[in-house]
């Protein structure tokens, strides 16, 4: 008997009025996406909450349950409505503590630049029993509990904390991912999409229209953990697309 593959889902809480306002736009959500999928693992699902503890706490226990990781960014700074990890040792049942080694890093880092406050040394709380994940950019390390990651706001110091993680976490097969674009309304093609998509079921194909040029058109992106299944999905889909008339575009347009 075989078994299907497993495959790892991780899930991710954005944490921030400002998010939620308008006032600053996510980034982390792609770049975080797309980092799992080279470590083999797919992010099933996002939330984007409040500066609002009960609501960390309620995001953070649904999808930590409902996923073999949990990412949050935001809410790990100096300032007061950093609740971050508050938020995340409440759901954990543990106490906030001061770790060690952070406060060892922010030492170092602030020695230059005015010293340790009190508002800087909120970095180094974190919840009991946690680990460190490095921060090349700014001194304060995000932060790593079992199998929940605790990241900053600010995209590009996010992908250095990812950079640190990489090939840390246990995952599946990378998602593969080949496009095929096509000057057609996709609703024109609909039943050819579903037909291959049901004989290859090992892989996905999401389809993205376009309107351009005064034409519609839309770009199909083809998903798989396996090459030789991707290969024949795809060759499948240009062999339909033909058969129907239309011209495509490998790689997209």
């Amino acid at each position: 008997m075989t078994f299907p593959e497993k495959i790892w889902t991780a899930g991710l809480v954005i944490i921030g009025d400002e998010i939620l306002s308008g006032r600053t736009q996510d980034k982390n959500i792609a770049q975080i996406a797309s980092w799992l999928q080279v470590q083999g693992i797919r992010l099933a699902e996002v939330r984007v909450v409040p500066d609002v503890e009960s609501r960390i706490v309620e995001a953070v226990n649904a999808l930590r349950a409902a996923n073999d990781y949990l990412f949050t960014t935001g809410g790990i700074g100096p300032t007061h409505d950093d609740i971050t990890v508050d938020a995340v040792a409440a759901a954990l049942g543990v106490p906030v503590v001061i770790h060690p080694e952070a406060r060892a890093l922010l030492e170092g880092y602030y020695a230059t630049r005015g010293g340790l406050n009190e508002g800087r040394l909120r970095m180094a709380r974190v919840p009991e029993g946690a680990e460190l994940i490095p921060n090349r950019m700014s001194g304060a390390p995000g932060i790593r509990r079992g199998n929940l990651f605790l990241m900053a706001g600010v995209p590009h110091i996010t992908a250095g904390m990812l950079d640190a993680l990489t090939g840390q976490l246990e995952g599946g097969a990378p998602l593969l991912t080949e496009t095929i674009g096509c000057w057609v309304a996709e609703s024109e093609i609909a039943q050819l999409l579903r037909e291959v998509e049901t004989a290859h079921e090992t892989c996905q194909i999401g389809s993205y229209p376009f309107f351009r040029e005064g034409r519609v058109g839309a770009n199909f992106v083809v998903r798989s953990t396996s090459a030789e299944d991707l290969r024949r999905c795809c060759d499948s889909l240009t062999d339909g697309l033909a058969t129907s008339g239309y011209e495509f575009t490998p790689g997209g347009i």
